[in-house]
């Protein structure tokens, strides 16, 4: 990823690196959001080839092949919303990039953003120190019609994230089910939105410690793809902080119907003790999926900064993000 943002920079003009580039401090690096809306940073669309194809590469340094897939799938999903509405704000060229700090300095960090995508990173002392929040959303959940140019009609951008999760719920019994089942109404999206820091949920949902071991395989499987997207080393990470905090801690709950199908709104939660995975697929007639992964103690490296800061006289009486 440093490699990748140097040689982004390097091939931007003056007056594009001064859009991208944002201090490490600033209040930007926790301006994140999923809506369709005026961002800060470089787009797409604002790039010459060459630039495009390096901004790529360090898209591509930040995730998975699997997640880069994601990415773009959802990028195009842009198309068939332009040529259902209309609307100039509908434009797969209007994904931005912002680079914070300086790319191998201790601390940087970087933001790859648009309709549907918020993924963030930070990197400490060469570290990826956080990869999140990790956003992705859909809409459409499923392309239901095929528009010039656009993703051939039944693309599902995140399919594996509905479909692992009706096999959970699936093999539950009927007394499993009255755990894990919170309510026949799903909230009209994730519950912690684009807060800057994810608030535990309640307590509530079906413990994976009352699973069968082949049920736990199930929830493990679904953790897993939440954590695909970032590339092998970075999703391991993930995976072992969460294999750290135990099975025992971690909770699975469901709202909303449990039917496939239009209008069949519903969502899910993933809870363990230092993790929070929400999806949610209510609007839209119930085709329009919005997903994200939240770190308690660690979204935008809050933790890991915590003590590179505490470890470094020069930061005291910084500002301890």
């Amino acid at each position: 990823m440093t490699r990748a943002a140097a040689a982004l920079l390097s091939a931007l003009h003056p007056d594009q690196a001064a859009k991208i580039r944002w201090p490490f401090d600033s209040d930007e690096r926790f301006n994140w959001h999923f809506v369709p809306r005026e961002r800060q940073g470089l787009s797409l669309k604002a790039m010459n080839p060459a630039q495009r194809d390096a901004a790529i590469d360090l898209l591509r340094a930040g995730l998975s092949a699997r997640g880069y897939s994601k990415a773009e799938t959802i990028r195009s999903l842009e198309i068939v919303l332009h040529a259902l509405e209309g609307t100039a704000r509908r434009d797969p060229d209007q994904y931005y990039f912002t680079i914070f700090g300086e790319p191998g300095s201790d601390r940087w960090g970087w933001r790859y953003e648009g309709h549907h995508i918020s993924q963030n990173w930070t990197i400490v002392n060469g570290t990826a120190a956080a990869t999140t929040p990790a956003f992705f959303g859909a809409n459409p959940a499923e392309v239901l019609q095929q528009v010039p140019n656009g993703p051939a009609k039944g693309t599902r951008a995140l399919a594996a994230e509905e479909d692992l999760a009706r096999d959970l719920l699936a093999s539950l019994t009927e007394a499993q089910r009255r755990d894990a089942i919170l309510s026949e109404e799903a909230p009209g999206d994730i519950i912690t939105g684009n807060s800057r820091k994810a608030a535990i949920q309640e307590n509530r949902g079906l413990a994976a410690q009352g699973m069968t071991p082949e049920q736990q395989t199930l929830l493990m499987a679904l953790i897993e793809e939440h954590a695909s997207s970032q590339p092998g080393a970075l999703a391991e990470g993930r995976l072992a902080r969460v294999r750290r905090d135990g099975l025992g801690g971690i909770r699975f709950a469901w709202m909303g119907s449990t039917r496939r199908g239009p209008g069949q709104g519903h969502y899910y939660r993933i809870q363990g003790a230092s993790f929070l995975i929400e999806y949610d697929n209510v609007q839209t007639n119930a085709n329009h999926q919005h997903v994200v992964w939240r770190d308690f103690d660690g979204d935008f490296g809050a933790d890991v900064l915590a003590l590179h800061h505490a470890g470094d006289p020069g930061h005291a009486g910084s500002r301890n993000h």
